[in-house]
């Protein structure tokens, strides 16, 4: 398993009853061992969680049926990433 940084943004369409949705994503993600840690920005522009995956296509596939992204709430954008430290 590789770890992908998803980043995740708020846009103008965001509607705060996504967030419940979005915390049931993660914890089914967490449950299934593909998520590794979660967190909010703290000026409430979005947030940011660590998802395990085999490759960025299927980090992809995964991410991308985040309700906060099939709603349109935020951008979510998929990094893989390299923790040297």
């Amino acid at each position: 398993m590789h770890k992908y940084l998803v980043m995740v943004m708020r846009t103008p369409h965001f509607d705060p009853a996504v967030v419940e949705p979005h915390k049931q994503f993660l914890a089914e993600l967490r449950d299934k061992g593909m998520l590794q840690e979660t967190g909010r920005f703290t000026d409430g522009t979005g947030g940011a969680y660590i998802v395990l995956a085999e490759s960025l296509d299927q980090a992809r596939e995964i991410v991308f049926t985040d309700p906060v992204h099939t709603t349109g709430a935020s951008e979510v954008t998929v990094y893989e990433w390299e923790i040297t430290g």
